[in-house]
Protein backbone atom coordinates (compact mmCIF):
# COMPACT_ATOMS: atom_id res chain seq x y z
CA UNK A 1 0.00 0.00 0.00
CA UNK A 2 1.51 3.28 -0.88
CA UNK A 3 1.71 6.73 0.74
CA UNK A 4 -0.46 9.56 -0.09
CA UNK A 5 -0.59 12.00 2.10
CA UNK A 6 0.91 13.46 5.60
CA UNK A 7 -0.99 14.43 8.03
CA UNK A 8 0.12 16.65 10.79
CA UNK A 9 -1.66 17.12 14.06
CA UNK A 10 0.71 19.87 14.98
CA UNK A 11 0.17 21.89 18.03
CA UNK A 12 1.96 23.92 20.58
CA UNK A 13 4.09 21.51 22.19
CA UNK A 14 3.96 18.70 20.66
CA UNK A 15 3.49 17.24 16.66
CA UNK A 16 2.46 14.18 15.42
CA UNK A 17 2.88 12.87 12.04
CA UNK A 18 0.84 10.24 10.18
CA UNK A 19 1.76 8.79 6.95
CA UNK A 20 -1.66 7.38 5.31
CA UNK A 21 -2.65 5.72 2.26
CA UNK A 22 -5.39 7.20 -0.03
CA UNK A 23 -8.11 5.17 2.20
CA UNK A 24 -7.03 6.78 5.59
CA UNK A 25 -4.90 3.78 6.58
CA UNK A 26 -2.25 4.61 8.81
CA UNK A 27 1.41 3.16 7.72
CA UNK A 28 3.30 4.66 9.89
CA UNK A 29 3.58 7.64 12.35
CA UNK A 30 6.03 9.76 15.06
CA UNK A 31 5.98 11.89 17.63
CA UNK A 32 8.17 14.68 18.49
CA UNK A 33 8.35 17.81 20.31
CA UNK A 34 8.79 20.07 17.39
CA UNK A 35 5.90 21.77 18.50
CA UNK A 36 4.72 25.54 17.34
CA UNK A 37 6.49 26.65 20.21
CA UNK A 38 9.48 25.27 19.38
CA UNK A 39 9.78 27.24 15.96
CA UNK A 40 10.54 30.63 17.56
CA UNK A 41 7.75 31.92 14.48
CA UNK A 42 10.08 30.77 11.69
CA UNK A 43 11.13 27.34 10.21
CA UNK A 44 8.00 26.18 9.66
CA UNK A 45 8.61 25.09 5.26
CA UNK A 46 12.43 24.02 6.19
CA UNK A 47 10.58 21.35 8.96
CA UNK A 48 8.10 20.13 5.67
CA UNK A 49 10.46 19.89 3.80
CA UNK A 50 12.73 17.69 5.90
CA UNK A 51 8.94 15.58 6.98
CA UNK A 52 9.03 14.90 3.14
CA UNK A 53 12.48 14.07 2.63
CA UNK A 54 11.85 11.23 5.60
CA UNK A 55 8.74 10.07 4.58
CA UNK A 56 8.07 11.08 0.85
CA UNK A 57 7.62 14.05 -1.41
CA UNK A 58 3.79 13.64 -0.72
CA UNK A 59 0.95 16.57 -0.03
CA UNK A 60 0.53 17.47 3.57
CA UNK A 61 -2.33 18.70 5.69
CA UNK A 62 -1.78 20.24 8.75
CA UNK A 63 -3.72 20.97 11.69
CA UNK A 64 -3.43 22.89 15.29
CA UNK A 65 -1.37 25.76 16.27
CA UNK A 66 0.64 25.51 13.30
CA UNK A 67 -1.94 27.78 11.63
CA UNK A 68 -2.65 30.36 14.65
CA UNK A 69 -0.87 33.61 14.74
CA UNK A 70 2.03 32.37 16.36
CA UNK A 71 2.47 29.25 13.63
CA UNK A 72 3.50 29.05 10.18
CA UNK A 73 0.27 31.15 8.64
CA UNK A 74 -2.95 32.39 10.53
CA UNK A 75 -5.44 29.83 8.70
CA UNK A 76 -8.55 31.64 10.41
CA UNK A 77 -11.48 30.62 11.69
CA UNK A 78 -14.66 29.06 10.75
CA UNK A 79 -17.74 30.53 12.89
CA UNK A 80 -19.91 28.01 14.83
CA UNK A 81 -22.24 25.91 13.81
CA UNK A 82 -19.27 24.43 11.23
CA UNK A 83 -19.09 21.19 9.58
CA UNK A 84 -16.27 18.92 7.91
CA UNK A 85 -16.97 20.05 4.81
CA UNK A 86 -17.31 23.80 5.83
CA UNK A 87 -13.66 23.09 7.40
CA UNK A 88 -12.83 22.05 4.55
CA UNK A 89 -13.62 24.94 2.37
CA UNK A 90 -12.07 27.03 4.05
CA UNK A 91 -8.46 25.79 4.72
CA UNK A 92 -5.76 27.51 3.76
CA UNK A 93 -3.16 26.38 1.12
CA UNK A 94 0.61 27.58 1.57
CA UNK A 95 1.29 26.14 -1.10
CA UNK A 96 -1.41 25.14 -3.83
CA UNK A 97 -2.39 21.38 -4.30
CA UNK A 98 1.00 20.59 -2.00
CA UNK A 99 0.26 21.95 1.33
CA UNK A 100 -2.65 22.90 3.43
CA UNK A 101 -3.50 24.05 7.14
CA UNK A 102 -6.83 24.02 8.08
CA UNK A 103 -8.97 26.90 10.10
CA UNK A 104 -9.73 26.75 13.88
CA UNK A 105 -13.87 27.03 14.92
CA UNK A 106 -15.04 30.54 16.54
CA UNK A 107 -17.78 31.18 18.66
CA UNK A 108 -18.67 35.22 19.55
CA UNK A 109 -22.57 35.33 20.74
CA UNK A 110 -24.19 35.97 23.51
CA UNK A 111 -21.43 38.12 25.17
CA UNK A 112 -19.31 35.07 25.03
CA UNK A 113 -16.04 34.62 22.55
CA UNK A 114 -14.26 31.60 22.20
CA UNK A 115 -11.83 29.57 19.98
CA UNK A 116 -10.06 26.36 19.09
CA UNK A 117 -7.57 25.18 16.93
CA UNK A 118 -7.30 21.51 16.09
CA UNK A 119 -9.64 20.08 18.59
CA UNK A 120 -12.36 20.85 15.68
CA UNK A 121 -10.35 17.81 13.51
CA UNK A 122 -10.97 15.75 16.66
CA UNK A 123 -14.64 16.36 17.57
CA UNK A 124 -15.99 16.26 13.94
CA UNK A 125 -14.40 13.38 13.32
CA UNK A 126 -15.35 11.04 16.71
CA UNK A 127 -19.25 12.12 15.20
CA UNK A 128 -18.18 11.10 11.56
CA UNK A 129 -16.10 7.86 12.22
CA UNK A 130 -19.69 7.19 14.84
CA UNK A 131 -16.81 7.37 17.72
CA UNK A 132 -19.64 9.22 18.86
CA UNK A 133 -23.61 9.83 18.54
CA UNK A 134 -24.37 12.67 15.74
CA UNK A 135 -25.84 14.51 18.50
CA UNK A 136 -22.91 14.22 21.56
CA UNK A 137 -21.62 16.50 24.72
CA UNK A 138 -18.18 15.67 24.51
CA UNK A 139 -14.88 17.15 26.61
CA UNK A 140 -11.41 16.73 25.09
CA UNK A 141 -9.49 17.27 28.33
CA UNK A 142 -5.40 19.15 27.73
CA UNK A 143 -4.24 22.34 28.69
CA UNK A 144 -7.37 24.20 27.53
CA UNK A 145 -9.98 21.61 28.09
CA UNK A 146 -12.77 21.85 25.64
CA UNK A 147 -16.43 21.29 26.25
CA UNK A 148 -18.06 21.04 22.75
CA UNK A 149 -21.83 20.11 21.51
CA UNK A 150 -22.60 18.67 18.37
CA UNK A 151 -25.99 18.27 16.60
CA UNK A 152 -26.56 16.33 13.93
CA UNK A 153 -23.11 16.22 13.39
CA UNK A 154 -22.02 19.77 13.15
CA UNK A 155 -20.09 21.47 15.83
CA UNK A 156 -22.55 24.10 17.24
CA UNK A 157 -21.31 25.00 20.46
CA UNK A 158 -18.76 24.89 22.72
CA UNK A 159 -16.04 26.66 25.60
CA UNK A 160 -12.93 26.03 26.91
CA UNK A 161 -11.25 26.00 30.30
CA UNK A 162 -7.78 26.11 31.21
CA UNK A 163 -8.07 23.72 33.80
CA UNK A 164 -4.18 22.28 32.55
CA UNK A 165 -2.46 24.99 32.28
CA UNK A 166 -3.70 26.47 35.60
CA UNK A 167 -2.11 23.23 37.10
CA UNK A 168 1.12 23.77 35.49
CA UNK A 169 1.31 26.89 36.19
CA UNK A 170 0.14 26.33 39.78
CA UNK A 171 3.23 23.99 39.76
CA UNK A 172 5.90 26.10 38.31
CA UNK A 173 6.15 28.40 41.35
CA UNK A 174 4.30 30.44 43.83
CA UNK A 175 2.56 29.15 47.45
CA UNK A 176 0.98 25.66 45.49
CA UNK A 177 4.45 24.65 43.53
CA UNK A 178 5.33 22.21 47.19
CA UNK A 179 3.96 19.09 46.47
CA UNK A 180 2.80 19.52 42.65
CA UNK A 181 5.54 17.43 41.79
CA UNK A 182 4.37 13.91 42.51
CA UNK A 183 2.38 11.76 40.23
CA UNK A 184 -1.11 12.77 39.81
CA UNK A 185 -3.76 9.57 39.36
CA UNK A 186 -7.10 8.81 40.51
CA UNK A 187 -7.60 7.42 44.06
CA UNK A 188 -9.09 8.86 47.49
CA UNK A 189 -6.92 12.05 47.18
CA UNK A 190 -7.76 12.87 43.67
CA UNK A 191 -11.97 11.99 44.41
CA UNK A 192 -11.68 14.09 47.73
CA UNK A 193 -10.34 17.30 45.55
CA UNK A 194 -13.37 16.65 43.23
CA UNK A 195 -15.81 16.51 45.78
CA UNK A 196 -14.61 19.76 47.74
CA UNK A 197 -14.57 21.74 44.46
CA UNK A 198 -18.10 21.10 43.86
CA UNK A 199 -20.56 24.51 44.66
CA UNK A 200 -17.82 26.89 43.24
CA UNK A 201 -15.01 29.28 45.90
CA UNK A 202 -12.33 27.07 43.77
CA UNK A 203 -9.87 30.44 44.93
CA UNK A 204 -10.31 30.03 48.35
CA UNK A 205 -10.22 26.04 48.02
CA UNK A 206 -7.13 26.10 46.72
CA UNK A 207 -5.51 27.85 49.35
CA UNK A 208 -6.82 25.61 51.52
CA UNK A 209 -4.96 22.73 49.80
CA UNK A 210 -2.20 24.54 50.98
CA UNK A 211 -3.34 24.94 54.83
CA UNK A 212 -3.86 21.01 54.60
CA UNK A 213 -0.79 19.94 53.64
CA UNK A 214 1.30 22.70 56.41
CA UNK A 215 -1.37 21.53 59.78
CA UNK A 216 -0.23 18.08 58.15
CA UNK A 217 -3.99 16.90 57.05
CA UNK A 218 -2.81 15.50 54.07
CA UNK A 219 0.37 13.88 53.01
CA UNK A 220 2.70 15.83 50.69
CA UNK A 221 2.52 12.31 48.12
CA UNK A 222 -1.38 13.01 47.72
CA UNK A 223 -1.15 16.95 47.15
CA UNK A 224 -0.77 17.16 43.63
CA UNK A 225 -3.79 14.28 43.20
CA UNK A 226 -5.68 16.39 45.45
CA UNK A 227 -5.54 19.83 43.45
CA UNK A 228 -5.91 18.41 40.19
CA UNK A 229 -9.07 16.60 41.57
CA UNK A 230 -9.92 20.58 42.63
CA UNK A 231 -9.31 21.65 39.08
CA UNK A 232 -10.69 19.01 37.02
CA UNK A 233 -13.37 18.95 39.64
CA UNK A 234 -14.34 22.34 39.32
CA UNK A 235 -14.23 22.04 35.35
CA UNK A 236 -16.43 19.72 35.15
CA UNK A 237 -18.71 20.64 38.55
CA UNK A 238 -19.22 23.86 36.47
CA UNK A 239 -20.32 22.39 33.09
CA UNK A 240 -22.96 20.37 34.65
CA UNK A 241 -24.42 23.10 36.50
CA UNK A 242 -24.59 25.41 33.49
CA UNK A 243 -26.82 25.95 30.84
CA UNK A 244 -24.36 24.21 28.68
CA UNK A 245 -25.43 21.02 29.66
CA UNK A 246 -27.97 19.46 27.22
CA UNK A 247 -31.16 19.51 28.39
CA UNK A 248 -30.93 15.57 27.79
CA UNK A 249 -28.08 13.79 27.83
CA UNK A 250 -26.65 10.11 27.92
CA UNK A 251 -23.55 11.52 28.86
CA UNK A 252 -20.06 12.62 28.40
CA UNK A 253 -17.68 11.07 25.42
CA UNK A 254 -14.19 12.25 26.78
CA UNK A 255 -11.19 12.39 24.05
CA UNK A 256 -8.39 11.77 25.73
CA UNK A 257 -5.55 9.27 26.02
CA UNK A 258 -6.14 6.56 28.58
CA UNK A 259 -4.02 8.28 31.40
CA UNK A 260 -5.97 11.96 31.28
CA UNK A 261 -9.11 10.67 29.86
CA UNK A 262 -9.36 8.86 33.23
CA UNK A 263 -9.09 11.77 35.61
CA UNK A 264 -11.73 13.30 34.07
CA UNK A 265 -13.73 9.98 34.00
CA UNK A 266 -13.05 9.59 37.35
CA UNK A 267 -14.15 13.39 38.39
CA UNK A 268 -17.61 12.92 36.37
CA UNK A 269 -18.25 9.73 38.12
CA UNK A 270 -17.92 11.50 41.14
CA UNK A 271 -20.24 14.51 40.15
CA UNK A 272 -22.84 11.61 39.28
CA UNK A 273 -22.36 12.02 35.37
CA UNK A 274 -21.64 8.68 33.40
CA UNK A 275 -18.93 9.09 30.64
CA UNK A 276 -16.72 6.80 28.42
CA UNK A 277 -13.05 7.29 26.61
CA UNK A 278 -13.20 7.91 23.25
CA UNK A 279 -9.89 7.36 21.10
CA UNK A 280 -8.41 11.16 20.28
CA UNK A 281 -5.97 9.77 17.71
CA UNK A 282 -8.89 7.53 16.14
CA UNK A 283 -11.19 10.59 15.55
CA UNK A 284 -8.29 13.08 14.41
CA UNK A 285 -7.69 10.63 11.85
CA UNK A 286 -10.83 10.31 10.67
CA UNK A 287 -11.34 13.86 10.75
CA UNK A 288 -8.28 14.67 8.97
CA UNK A 289 -8.92 11.92 6.14
CA UNK A 290 -12.68 13.38 5.68
CA UNK A 291 -11.26 17.05 5.22
CA UNK A 292 -8.81 15.67 2.45
CA UNK A 293 -11.53 13.67 0.46
CA UNK A 294 -13.38 16.72 0.32
CA UNK A 295 -10.46 18.94 -1.30
CA UNK A 296 -10.31 16.37 -3.84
Amino acid sequence: MEAAILAVDWGSTNRRVFVLAADGTVLETAQDDRGVLAMGGSGFAAEAAAMRARWGDLPMLCAGMVGSNRGWVDAGYVPAPASLAEIATAVHWVEPGRTAIVPGVSRDAGGRADIMRGEEVQLLGAAAAGLVAADSWLCQPGTHAKWARLEQGRLTDFTTAMTGEVFAQLGRGGLLADGLDGTVEDGAAFRAGVQVARGGDLLAKLFGARASLVLGRRNRADQASYVSGLLIGSDCDARLASDFAPARTDGVDVLASPALGNLYLAALDELGCPARLVDSHAAFLAGITQIWSLLQ
